[in-house]
């Protein structure tokens, strides 16, 4: 199984068509139809069902297409790794981050890194702690940052002097508006609109003083966007962090929830982990910001 033959596989996944996958990869569609063909003896599974106009994955097509492009990405960040010199730095930084105002503190850090090392780019992608940690375990985050406890059996980390407070967005016609301090258990018999992270997380459950089954959890989210446009119908009380949404001007309205439980934020990556130059500039910038 060879590197361009996956990034074949991968274009006619992209594509759905031979001909334009062909086209993209400046290759004849016999050739890359051989190709292909050869990919699926050597497994011995079908990936691939060729009809007239379009061409879709099989259920193990599906599969090795996820695998597939965490070999080439990580086959690419090795080579740009490999090429860089003491003096030359450059390469591909990814962050896996959940949603928290308190990002905006490592981009800035991120921005410092760029203006002394151009060559040095930065992929920043959004979720929620189960996805992020298993694309971390995979390699194909540096770093994640997380909120509370870490696993540090697994995990390097630093902690950010950072904390984020929970709050809800409800419409300002709700009559929790008109209280000068709402408390967690004056959500216990409304319907809720939370994160999947949080209701599976025992120390926010403890925090906010009730089981998953004993709330009305009516919708969830991983990203608070949608969440907000729930609120905005309606739909429910959003339970989400301080400063991500900005309510004024708009039907809604936003209120700490009290007992106030600050979140505290820390960047981890894999123990025993070789970092890339790039990365390792990075994290050294950030902790100079930190100890200063």
């Amino acid at each position: 199984m060879e590197l361009r033959v996956l990034e074949y596989f991968l274009a006619v996944a992209r594509e759905q068509n031979i001909t334009r996958a062909a086209e993209f990869l400046h290759l004849t569609q016999p050739t890359l139809s051989r190709q292909l063909s050869d990919l699926e003896d050597e497994f011995g599974k079908q990936l691939l069902i060729r009809g007239k106009r379009k061409v879709t994955l099989t259920e193990d097509g599906s599969y090795f297409r996820k695998k597939a492009e965490e070999i080439v990405t990580l086959a690419h960040r090795t080579e740009t790794e490999m090429k860089n010199t003491d003096r030359t730095i450059s390469g591909d930084i990814y962050i896996g981050t959940g949603e928290s105002v308190s990002i905006r503190n490592i981009i800035r850090v991120a921005h410092k890194v760029q203006k002394e090392y151009d060559g040095i780019h930065f992929h920043f992608t959004s979720g929620d702690t189960v996805d992020l940690v298993e694309r971390l375990d995979k390699g194909l985050f540096d770093f994640c940052i997380l909120f509370g406890d870490i696993d540090q059996s697994k995990y390097e980390y630093i902690t950010l002097p950072y904390t984020e407070k929970w709050g809800v967005i409800m419409p300002s016609s709700c009559e929790l508006t008109e209280k000068e301090r709402i408390e967690t258990k004056d959500l216990w018999d409304k319907p809720l609109i939370m994160s999947r992270q949080a209701i599976q997380n025992s120390s926010f459950l403890k925090w906010f003083g009730q089981k998953p089954e004993d709330l009305n959890v009516i919708n969830t989210y991983n990203l608070v966007y949608n969440g907000t446009l729930m609120a905005d119908e309606g739909m429910g009380y959003l339970v989400t962090l301080e400063g991500l949404i900005n309510t004024k001007g708009t039907n809604l309205c936003f209120k700490l929830l009290h007992p106030e439980q600050p979140l505290v934020l820390s960047i981890v990556w894999k123990k025993y982990q070789t970092q890339s130059k790039a990365a390792e500039k990075f994290i050294e910038r950030l902790m100079n910001v930190i100890s200063n």
